[in-house]
């Protein structure tokens, strides 16, 4: 998230009080207005600053039309009342709270079973606020492995991690935070995520792993998992390099093994030691949770699993985090025991029919130029035709935004940054009808767009976000 800069103006400002916030008689003892950037000297009636903070975010975004982020914005109300009666049950108790502990176990177990663990009883995984974290233990457990090898040789020597440029961010904060050499693929010509040879050349005896994408957030398009997995056993046998992949399933874990059954990109390549996924992505619940799963316990050190006496329990640990609500790993526990196996598979094969069909759409408007179709996750990126001239991409996501929708525009990155892409994310709730009145916008301005004389958006960066 962005770091809070504070106040722009010395002092802040006050918040204007509308009278009928205050008491029964709106006339008079009307509190004063309480500042914005320093903690008021009074309190204040709870309705008030209810309505205060309503007023504020009411200049927020639609979340259901906001088609940049991956992160679920809709559930069924009671997963909402759940949640609302575990936000105050705090995750890391599991000695006060052992049943939303045994659900978390659940969960785990569930996800060992969907991604063809050997043993699923022999799993070990966690929940995490999230992908990002669930990412860094993962890097922390392949950065630890491979120094318990070269034990004779780390610290001295660097470790490195290889991937495709196309990962999400966090894989660069943990080679930022934890002093590890990034080795990227770049893209190039149509390929637009990680080449499994050209990662494999990238691999030498100071490679903890290579990270395999299933799903891009470019493009929506799945790494090959398997063919990486198959030029790394060829690296094996010509060198004795044994490397280990982690598969980033952000959103492809939760969507492959309903949807794309015959794909082998899991536990059943033995050469995949972990997987993450996010629950609040198309594990289809509310932000702040995520999953971490290790094949089996040798592929966790043991060194990482904290065991802490916390309220009169031994409890083993190896999140980030320590304390945060159980209400997410509850409300995920819902959604599996809700919509189960079948459940899921429909929920995700409708989500892909919408990006399907409203791709299709949008290349039948004869402007644009699509790079993926849905057809992978519910995603795709599309470009202005070759012979569009008067507009492009930034123009485009700029009026959108003007009907409510929030479709990003950006532009790829090396070797691709010629190319500028929109992006629409298909999530659970982005009905057909949604998809329709979208494209029915989209149709209605691209008159006026022709109509320009040049692509008038001359800040790229500030035009729209990038949002993973």
């Amino acid at each position: 998230m962005p770091l809070n800069e504070g106040p722009r103006r010395p002092g802040g400002h006050r918040l204007s009080v509308n009278p009928f916030y205050g008491p029964a008689n709106p006339v008079g003892d009307m509190a004063e207005a309480p500042p914005t950037h320093r903690l008021p000297d009074q309190p204040m009636a709870p309705a008030t600053a209810h309505q205060l903070v309503r007023d504020e975010l009411m200049l927020d975004g639609n979340a259901r039309l906001n088609l940049a982020t991956f992160v679920t914005t809709w559930m069924e109300p009671e997963a909402g009342v759940l949640m609302a009666e575990c936000r105050d049950k705090n995750m890391i108790d599991k000695d006060e709270y052992p049943r939303t502990a045994e659900l978390e176990r659940r969960c785990v177990a569930m996800l060992a079973d969907l991604w063809h663990a050997p043993d699923p009883a022999a799993a070990v995984g966690c929940s995490t606020t999230g992908s990002s974290e669930a990412c860094m233990l993962a890097g922390m457990a392949l950065k630890r492995r491979w120094a318990r090898r070269n034990a004779d040789r780390y610290p001295g020597a660097r470790p490195n991690l290889v991937m495709g440029v196309n990962v999400q961010v966090c894989w660069e904060k943990f080679c930022t935070f934890w002093e590890v050499e990034a080795r990227l693929v770049p893209m190039e010509g149509d390929r637009f995520h990680l080449d499994p040879q050209a990662a494999a050349e990238l691999c030498d005896e100071n490679t903890i792993g290579v990270v395999g994408i299933l799903g891009s957030t470019f493009d929506g398009s799945y790494e090959p998992v398997a063919d990486l997995c198959a030029a790394l056993d060829a690296l094996q046998e010509r060198t004795g390099l044994d490397i280990p992949v982690h598969v980033d399933g952000a959103s492809g874990a939760m969507v492959a093994p309903f949807l794309d059954e015959d794909l082998v990109w899991d536990f059943r390549l033995p050469r995949v030691a972990s997987i993450n996924t996010s629950g609040h992505k198309y594990g289809l619940v509310y932000p702040g949770v995520g999953w971490a799963l290790w094949r089996d316990a040798d592929a966790l050190p043991e060194e990482l699993v904290f065991r802490v006496n916390y309220l009169g329990g031994d409890m083993p640990t190896f999140a980030l985090n320590f304390s945060r609500p159980g209400a997410q790993v509850v409300a995920q526990y819902y959604t599996f025991l809700r919509l189960g196996r079948d459940g899921y598979r429909a929920v995700q094969q409708a989500a892909r029919d919408v990006a399907t069909g409203l791709a299709a759409r949008v290349e039948a408007l004869g402007d644009f130029r699509l790079l993926t179709r849905g057809d992978q996750l519910p995603v795709f990126a599309f470009t202005t035709a070759p012979d569009v001239t008067a507009y492009d991409v930034f123009d485009v996501s700029r009026r959108l935004r003007e009907s409510g929708w929030l479709v990003p525009a950006y532009t790829f990155p090396p070797h691709r940054e010629d190319l500028s892409v929109l992006r629409v994310v298909c999530r659970n709730g982005f009905s057909a009808d949604l998809a329709d009145l979208l494209a029915q916008d989209l149709e209605r301005l691209l008159p006026e767009l022709r109509r320009q004389p040049r692509p008038f958006t001359q800040d790229r960066d500030a035009a729209t976000g990038f949002h993973h």
